[in-house]
């Protein structure tokens, strides 16, 4: 069944303009830029909540980078591209990067020489770390947060389409993340109870949660206190 739903994606469900939109959308040279400036913006000009999901969630893609590396040696599973012909879709080279998405894309089945290229299949690096981020948006951010989903499931189709994994690898993969992301945010939030309630008291009693609304602030005058209680 994996094989016929990775023919029918990698194979049949295509087209010209599919093509080029699933090779830009999983090709991370091309938005690496827009998101370390969005992520500088925000910890610039962003309040305590956009800039502690930037923290969490960059460390998180670092830990993530290793534990994926960790697991695709020990499982060590095929490529498609490793065992047989796929149908693959290669972007034109372009400076700025960005610029090959006004090209069209080249368009070829592997051979024998795309056998030993990349590592192995599971778990697919995009989409852990496109779930990942797409848990922590949910998270913090929740009523507008879980529209990344449509990104993260996105570049997991990609990954199909683009003859990289199998169907199985990304599904799996997707569970994989938000555990990763689920496990590593409760840690984080371990950390900041502990430590910031000993070293940054005035902070913590504003922000006793890293993704929970900030605390209630006490009130200045005895009016506000009386309007309080009523």
């Amino acid at each position: 069944m994996e094989q016929s739903l990775f023919h029918a994606i990698n194979q049949q469900w295509t087209s010209p303009g599919l093509d080029l939109f699933m090779a830009g959308l999983s090709d991370s040279q091309i938005w690496q830029p827009f998101l370390i400036a969005i992520g500088i913006c925000a910890l610039i000009f962003g309040g305590f909540k956009a800039r502690a999901l930037v923290v969490c969630l960059g460390i998180s893609l670092a830990i993530a980078g290793f534990v994926t590396s960790v697991l695709k040696s020990n499982v060590g599973r095929p490529r498609p591209k490793h065992v047989q012909s796929v149908r693959m879709v290669q972007l034109q080279k372009a400076r700025p990067k960005f610029l090959t998405l006004s090209k069209k894309p080249l368009v070829r089945f592997s051979d024998s020489s795309d056998r030993t290229r990349s590592g192995p299949s599971f778990p697919s690096g995009h989409t852990v770390n496109n779930a990942i981020a797409a848990t922590y948006f949910t998270v913090f951010y929740r009523r507008r947060g879980w529209l990344y989903w449509l990104v993260a499931l996105a570049v997991g189709y990609s990954r199909i389409y683009l003859g990289a994994h199998w169907p199985g690898d990304v599904a799996a993969t997707l569970f994989l993340g938000i555990a990763e992301a689920l496990l590593l945010l409760g840690l984080f939030e371990l950390i900041w109870k502990i430590a910031a309630r000993k070293w940054l008291p005035n902070m913590f009693a504003r922000h006793p949660s890293l993704i929970a609304e900030d605390g209630p602030r006490l009130p200045s005058t005895p009016s506000q206190a009386g309007a309080a209680l009523l």
